[in-house]
């Protein structure tokens, strides 16, 4: 008999639509679940059960009135148990973004992407472990270490590590995640789920700004089709926001997750120095199997990271030292993020101006490099999932961000020219490790990669579900 948490996001709508699954029944289910694994896993920051009963009751109520002609039709999402990246505020729950700093701090209002998801039916379990701030390609913080499912002496990568980690186990149906320079990707690369950085301006980061362009909001789910679903339910501008894209017609995204994408022109980018063998494999063989869909594949032209490295570290450092933390708490904050904040306040307001006219500058060019692709292909990160602990330094944070940039060397880019990108899991090394792929597409373009990640899924489908964690096993002293 099949498990509520194997089902997807879209089939758990589904069935609670049809009436074969409770709402109640669901959300217990998945409590259930994070009660007896969370503790390994590290997914969940905050469980918020009495919440998301409440919120399940109020669904049964909203069905029987349906059921009394009293409803005009259900939302897309309604009953849909899902869980929100730390980094965004929830109301009523505490929001720490991922730091001892703000260990006392309450939301006290939702972010307009998590009020649209509860308008658009979900019901929010609680909020999961994020990196400090969102600086790292790792989630390792003060609170807990998010891992991944599939081997928990490995992370589950960053910074949505918790999010990708709560949909890989089953301990939600899909996750509200948010990415400036890869951190919905890395994450469902290294714990074997999909994540869709949208384009940028598809999705409000109010309450909050993105006044530098590099981070929007982001879904983690098991599916394509899972993916475009939460990307309907998020997508929508407020007034105010520095981008902003037209809404598109309702359900416009599972749609296209629906129909074919036609023969496209595909671009492989070429192997990096110090790349896995099975980070390489994993793109070869996507490659071959987009061809052989029909698809015309040709090698990318290279690009180098020196092209932007500078000028994104300069954003990425004023980024963490922009957050507002009283100075009787700065030394809370993990090294890597006392590094960030000290270096982003060494910039001066024209060094920070100079850096991001020259990001745009080289975001023209990289679009213009890849104009002929509907989609780039590469490696989501250089090597699959990392052991806990192996990107940090804790004596030299300098050396933890270089060892972060070489192990996701691709993934801001899509961040720095505003394209979307999605990370698909479709390969395993030989001892089940998770392996992405990211396709990286036109500006605006999120129907071109939905509709050809669903093509790759139906080719080689991938496990909607990580093995459920279990215990490390102690440690065997020699003798």
């Amino acid at each position: 008999m099949t498990d509520l948490h194997d089902l997807t996001l879209v089939e758990q709508a589904a069935a609670i639509r049809g009436r074969t699954v409770s709402p109640t029944e669901l959300v217990d289910h998945h409590l259930r679940r994070i009660e007896e694994t969370n503790s390994e896993l590290g997914a969940y920051r905050t469980v918020d059960a009495p919440g998301a009963r409440r919120a399940a009751a109020a669904v049964e109520a909203r069905l029987v009135a349906a059921g009394n002609g009293d409803d005009k039709g259900p939302p897309p999402l309604l009953g849909v148990p899902l869980s929100v990246k730390d980094t965004w505020p929830v109301a009523g729950l505490p929001f720490t973004a991922g730091s001892a700093a703000f260990d006392d701090r309450t939301a006290p209002a939702d972010a307009t992407v998590v009020g649209t998801l509860r308008a658009a039916g979900a019901v929010l379990l609680g909020t999961t472990t994020a990196a400090e701030f969102g600086c790292s390609a790792y989630t390792e913080t003060a609170f807990a270490t998010a891992r991944c499912p599939y081997d928990l002496t490995r992370g589950a990568g960053g910074s949505s590590g918790g999010a990708a980690a709560s949909v890989a186990a089953g301990l939600a149906a899909g996750a509200l995640g948010s990415d400036g320079g890869g951190s919905v990707r890395i994450p469902a690369a290294a714990c074997g789920v999909v994540g869709l950085k949208p384009s940028r301006g598809r999705v409000t980061p109010a309450p909050g700004t993105d006044a530098l362009g590099l981070a929007t909001a982001g879904p983690l789910a098991r599916t394509v089709a899972d993916a475009a679903l939460l990307l309907d339910a998020m997508a929508g501008s407020t007034p105010g926001d520095a981008a902003a894209l037209p809404a598109p017609p309702p359900g416009h995204f599972r749609a296209c997750a629906e129909r074919e994408p036609g023969p496209l022109r595909i671009g492989v980018l070429p192997p990096t120095a110090g790349q896995h063998p099975e980070a390489a494999l994993a793109c070869r063989r996507t490659a071959e199997l987009l061809a052989g869909l029909g698809h015309h594949v040709e090698e990318a032209p290279p690009y180098d990271s020196v092209e932007y490295l500078a000028d994104f570290s300069v954003l990425w450092s004023v980024l963490a030292a922009a957050v507002p933390v009283p100075p009787e708490r700065e030394g809370r904050l993990l090294p890597l993020t006392r590094w960030l904040r000290a270096r982003g306040g060494e910039h001066g307001a024209v060094r920070l101006y100079a850096a991001m006219a020259s990001l745009s500058a080289t975001a023209r060019a990289l679009c213009h490099r890849y104009a002929g692709f509907d989609a780039v292909l590469s490696p989501t990160t250089d090597q699959p999932p990392l052991p806990v602990g192996s990107l940090v330094d804790p004596d030299d944070p300098e050396r933890t961000y270089l060892g972060m940039l070489a192990h996701t060397p691709r993934t801001a880019l899509a961040n720095i020219t505003g394209q979307p990108s999605i990370s698909v899991p479709l390969h395993r090394t030989p001892d089940g490790l998770p392996v992405g792929v990211m396709l990286t597409g036109r500006l605006r373009r999120e129907d071109v990669l939905l509709s050809l990640g669903v093509q790759l899924e139906r080719a080689r489908p991938w496990p909607h579900h990580a093995v459920r964690p279990v215990a490390k096993q102690p440690e065997r002293r020699s003798r």
